[in-house]
């Protein structure tokens, strides 16, 4: 079915009667909107205990515990709106969201601890470099190498299920967390767990294609990979949309943390095949799996863009034809910005984007607001307004 919005550079083209109305992307009238909503937000959400995760199959708020993987993304969008408007309020109110994670610092039991920790304290050291969280993050850092298996190659994701030692693609945004700890701490055991997991996951997850399977499952003894399966996508040899920008932006990452071009090329070839997708929609907002029987029924997945959006700006960067991959990155946070995706101040239980999808294998959290489309997306905008400016100079 034709849209009615298309995403053309960084305009967004609506099609009425004929007329071609021109919207530009400004980052900072969104990021203003954003504003509000987080505003209101901290007027409803009284109990910094309960983070915001998304909502309910009611549509109610859906908050949970710091043990979740999503709890550092609320503190994280929280600090992003101190860094954009330098106002003390943005501060206290991260600071307060912030303290409630502090006991995961000792968690061994989850490969999360990026996305809960970094996202956070991470943010807040970066921010006001408080060096009660600098020892708390490197705290996290050591639990988070508990993880790490040296016959595998691999930081092990989840200890749940019927894996023997499962590895997902998520994981790879994990190890940002690591290159940090060494650069502070000067441990370079932190840097030789990211790199060694990061070749492995090149080595395993990535199909001819340059698509990513979401878990990889190995053989304990042997090292070798028992299984290559998902479990939040469609099926064992799909694309499942998310994954694909996790596994973008963590490449991305790991060239600017090491400089090894290999790690570059992997992710141009993954931005390559996100891009490159005929099943891609032309405003940008990927399906949530790029193969997902029902196209063009299937439910969009506004997580995945800002994810992708974000790490394609850093990736711009790195890489000589690097305008297409900013020029992409913008038209995924223009579509995101339209009213399409974007909620009204008030609504869509103050979460800023709408139609994002969770696990829809298990029937989970389907077209829904969640927190880390949020988080991305905020970063993504204040990614491109600093690009943007200093393009400008």
């Amino acid at each position: 079915m034709r849209k009615s919005i298309i995403i053309y550079s960084s305009i967004a083209i609506v099609l009425l009667s004929g007329f071609i109305v021109k919207i530009k992307l400004d980052a900072k009238s969104n990021l203003e909107k954003v504003k509000v909503q987080l505003s209101q937000s901290l007027e409803v959400y009284k109990d910094p205990l309960s983070f915001p995760r998304g909502a309910k199959p009611d549509g109610n708020f859906r908050g949970t515990t710091s043990t979740e993987w999503t709890s550092g993304f609320y503190p994280g969008s929280l600090w992003y709106m101190y860094e954009y408007t330098h106002d003390k309020k943005w501060e206290t109110a991260a600071r307060q969201w912030t303290a409630g994670l502090e006991k995961e610092k000792l968690n061994t039991r989850t490969h999360d601890l990026g996305f809960m920790l970094y996202c956070s304290f991470g943010n807040g050291y970066r921010l006001t470099n408080d060096p009660a969280y600098k020892e708390i993050l490197l705290q996290g850092a050591k639990s988070l190498s508990t993880r790490f298996n040296e016959k595998t190659g691999c930081i092990r994701s989840w200890d749940h299920g019927k894996w023997q030692f499962p590895v997902i693609i998520d994981n790879m945004m994990n190890l940002e967390f690591l290159f940090w700890a060494t650069r502070v701490s000067g441990d370079s055991s932190f840097y030789k767990i990211a790199v060694t997991h990061a070749n492995t996951t090149m080595k395993n997850h990535f199909r001819p294609d340059n698509s990513s399977y979401h878990v990889v499952d190995y053989d304990t003894l042997t090292g070798n990979v028992a299984r290559r399966a998902t479990a939040q996508g469609y099926a064992d040899e799909s694309a499942w949309a998310r994954g694909q920008a996790w596994g973008l932006y963590g490449y991305t990452v790991m060239y600017r943390e090491t400089k090894d071009k290999k790690y570059l090329d992997q992710a141009v070839k993954i931005a390559d095949f996100y891009l490159g997708h005929p099943n891609l929609p032309e405003d940008k907002v990927p399906y949530w799996d790029f193969n997902a029987p029902g196209i063009p029924n299937e439910e969009r997945d506004a997580s995945a863009a800002a994810i992708a959006a974000s790490g394609l700006l850093e990736l711009s960067q790195y890489v000589k034809n690097g305008k297409k991959y900013f020029t992409a990155a913008e038209q995924m946070l223009a579509s995101l910005s339209s009213p399409v995706y974007m909620a009204k101040p008030g609504s869509n239980n103050h979460f800023v984007l709408m139609h994002s999808v969770g696990h829809k294998p298990a029937k989970s959290e389907i077209d829904i607001p969640l927190v880390y489309a949020d988080y991305y997306y905020i970063e993504g905008l204040l990614r491109y307004d600093k690009m943007k400016g200093t393009k400008k100079k």
